[in-house]
């Protein structure tokens, strides 16, 4: 699994990522909200963990910013700063769980591996395509990958169905002109933007095997 933390303390971030490491995870370390930035264009990661007194910019609207750019990955605030409303902040930014300094690293093990474990069981894999259903963000090689809503739609029937037949019924329900032809172009669609085989079923429906 692959880590971000961004934390502008030298000495904690090359501690914690020593401790996190020990313990299997893959972890990169931003001093500042700009190197959060660039790593998160050229990196996919599993789970954030963000402190929010930094240089430039506070981790809030570092994660404020992410989710404005349908960055959904989940995320962990460390700080000393517990008021209620920097707290208050920090979930409406998108945070997930937040740990006050100092803490001790079991600590943020426990908590680390409970979003990873929650995060892990949403995602369905297919190739290099990655689909998290409980906000139906679609990945390809780590690249959020936007679709209308009816190719939306009908990939979701279809990855979450995976291994069975999709009724050709269900799936013209979603479209927006409900014919043969019309479904037909929105699964050739499909299998060019996502690079993915979905099979036709004469006359049963359609199906993506795993």
């Amino acid at each position: 699994m692959k880590i971000l933390l961004l934390e502008d303390d030298h000495t904690l971030a090359v501690t914690l990522k020593e401790v996190l490491e020990s313990e299997g995870y893959n972890v990169d370390i931003a001093n500042n909200a700009e190197e959060a930035y660039e790593k998160t264009y050229n990196y996919s990661y599993d789970l954030y963990i963000f402190d929010i007194n930094l240089p430039d910019e506070t981790g809030i609207e570092v994660l404020k910013n992410l989710r404005f750019a349908n960055d959904t990955t989940p995320a962990i605030y460390i700080t000393a700063l517990t008021d209620l409303n920097t707290i208050s902040n920090a979930f409406k930014a998108g945070a997930e769980d937040f740990i006050k300094k100092p803490f001790e690293p079991e600590e943020l093990l426990i908590r680390l591996n409970a979003k990873i474990n929650k995060a892990a069981n949403n995602i369905i894999k297919i190739n290099d395509v990655e689909y998290d259903i409980s906000n139906k963000v679609i990945k390809k090689d780590g690249k959020i990958i936007s679709l209308g809503y009816v190719l939306k739609d009908i990939f979701h029937e279809l990855i979450t169905n995976k291994n069975k037949i999709v009724p050709k019924e269900k799936l013209l329900d979603l479209t927006n002109a409900h014919s043969d032809a019309t479904l037909r172009v929105n699964i050739t669609k499909l299998k060019n933007k996502l690079g993915i085989e979905i099979k036709n079923i004469r006359g049963e429906g359609y199906t993506i095997e795993l």
